[in-house]
């Protein structure tokens, strides 16, 4: 194979006669010269061109000719006037007198660079990334149809299951229909039947009454007794009235919010910024079946809590003062037990991967590092409950006070208090206020979201603690058990999970609180603690079956 660099057609040729090899160029004129070309090509005048050899061709800067002077180049520019263009001559005149000169070629070097620069930044960063946003529009054009495919199937599995539920309900109440009927013949055979018992001994009546009226014997006609009173005294009328079935009308707009929900278009437009440093953090959708990928057990009898050290490990803690570490395969790593003796009420990892627990018992939160436990928060008048560490390193605790009355969210900075959110603009009570959990997660955005069990709601402030929603559950035929919510977490697309452990699912939210869907496969059996590690991973407590499950529920 020949090299290219070398072959005939890439062999460069002289621009006049068209058939010798280049050997020099004219950087005025942009042409190829060969040897014999070059004098017929300055015939018009030497100083019009500019030869140099062939290999440092375009190296001439080409200089515009003044137009007050034509003869001479301007090789400088005017900063007075707008940069303009000026020849040597051009300087000295009245026009430009006591103005700032520049030197062209400098200027030129600065903007030949800049220049490099763009192209280099159009080419590497720029067009990529236009490139990266048409395909991910494409891409989700191409899979447009078999999103709303899905979401089709979703809603006619749903009917489906109606469907099924009101067959349920029909051949229930068909049943009843069927008791009330064998029960409502009883009734009307048992009385039949006293009715023919009756009708039988008047017949015997009427035979012994004939013969008594046939016969001249003195003595039956002197004993005969009427019996007419008797069977003068007749039986009640028994009217057995069939049961009757009330249709309730539908109610077309209640039919249709127990259906289900369909969310608007949500249109989220996310700054691209142009940094070749940037770490890609793409859009993870929803699994359509979560996958089970792990079991831990634990041991306890009864697993109230879990969070996560990294991604391969996780902490637990139950109805004991013993706090456990586990690796993703079980294997118990560490125990830990507390100060007190108490069961402590929750657990988190902080950022530097320290244990931290809080002691209702104490009213103390504290940190274990090093093997070592040292407390970092006392309390008066109010107790700690659960806890949360925020992306900027501080700490949310729910807690309640003494009397059992009064609920509230506070954030510190190491030991200070820096925000107690408690009540809404109104001044009423954001939480139920009792010594019941109220589980606490900061969301992607800044949210701080609190599942009050008590209150069944999952109750959604900003930063400032200024209320946004609430979320009290999702309309479900099979989900019928009241929404008590336990642990909440969120993900890296800020949608947020919060544990229904009546109803043994996991109810999953965007951020502005609509309903997703569930998770309710996995075998899930009282969910209860809930955990997402860095890679979106999540980890669920079972409270009575003490098992940790690790679940995969994102693409």
């Amino acid at each position: 194979m020949m090299d290219p660099r070398t072959s005939a057609q890439d062999v460069h040729r002289c621009d006049f006669c068209e058939t010798a090899i280049v050997h020099s160029y004219c950087d005025i004129c942009d042409v190829n010269l060969c040897m014999s070309c070059i004098g017929k090509h300055i015939s018009d005048g030497y100083d019009k061109h500019k030869i140099v050899p062939f290999q440092e061709r375009r190296s001439t800067l080409v200089y515009p000719k003044c137009r007050t002077h034509p003869q001479k180049n301007c090789d400088l520019l005017c900063k007075n006037c707008d940069n303009l263009f000026v020849c040597s001559s051009c300087t000295a005149s009245e026009q430009h007198k006591g103005h700032i000169f520049v030197d062209v070629t400098e200027v030129y070097k600065t903007k030949k660079n800049n220049i490099e620069k763009d192209t280099e930044e159009l080419e590497n960063l720029i067009s990529p990334k236009y490139k990266e946003i048409a395909l991910d529009l494409e891409n989700q054009l191409a899979n447009l149809d078999g999103g709303y495919e899905k979401l089709t199937t979703t809603m006619s599995k749903q009917g489906e299951q109606w469907h099924r539920e009101i067959d349920i309900v029909i051949n229930k109440m068909k049943t009843e229909i069927s008791e009330i009927k064998v029960k409502h013949k009883d009734i009307l055979r048992k009385h039949l039947d006293e009715i023919k018992q009756i009708q039988s001994l008047i017949k015997q009546t009427l035979l012994a009454l004939n013969e008594i009226k046939k016969s001249t014997a003195v003595a039956p006609t002197i004993e005969y007794n009427s019996k007419i009173r008797e069977f003068s005294k007749l039986p009640p009328k028994l009217q057995v009235k069939l049961p009757t079935y009330i249709p309730k009308p539908i109610d077309r707009e209640k039919l249709y919010s127990l259906f289900g929900h369909i969310t608007p278009l949500s249109t989220a437009t996310e700054e691209n910024v142009l940094s070749q440093n940037k770490p890609k953090t793409s859009v993870r959708e929803l699994l359509d079946e979560p996958e089970l990928v792990a079991t831990i057990q634990t041991g306890y009898k009864q697993l109230l809590g879990v969070t996560c050290l990294d991604n391969d490990s996780v902490w637990t803690l139950g109805f004991t003062n013993e706090i456990k570490c586990f690796n993703i395969k079980g294997s118990l790593l560490q125990t830990i037990g507390t100060k007190s003796g108490q069961r402590p009420s929750d657990i988190v990892v902080n950022s530097d991967g320290d244990l931290l627990y809080s002691d209702w018992k104490t009213r103390t939160v504290n940190k274990v590092k090093n093997g070592q436990t040292e407390e970092l928060i006392r309390l008066q008048g109010w107790r700690p409950s659960q806890l949360c560490v925020t992306s900027t390193g501080d700490l949310l605790v729910t807690m309640y006070s003494d009397d059992k009355t009064q609920s509230k969210v506070d954030r510190y900075s190491g030991s200070t208090e820096k925000q107690t959110i408690q009540f809404d603009d109104k001044g009423k009570p954001l939480y139920s206020g009792n010594n019941y959990r109220k589980y606490v997660t900061e969301n992607r955005n800044n949210d701080i979201c609190v599942a009050d069990c008590r209150a069944g709601a999952v109750v959604v402030v900003n930063q400032d603690g200024k209320l946004r929603w609430r979320y009290t559950g999702h309309p479900s035929v099979t989900k019928n058990k009241p929404f008590k919510p336990r642990s909440i977490t969120t993900d890296s697309q800020s949608r947020i999970l919060t544990a229904d452990s009546d109803n043994h699912c996991i109810h999953i939210l965007d951020q502005n609180g609509q309903f997703l869907r569930y998770i309710d496969n996995c075998g899930l059996k009282d969910p209860f603690g809930l955990c997402v590690d860095n890679n979106d991973n999540l980890f669920v407590s079972e409270y009575l079956k003490g098992n940790v499950k690790k679940i995969k529920f994102l693409r």
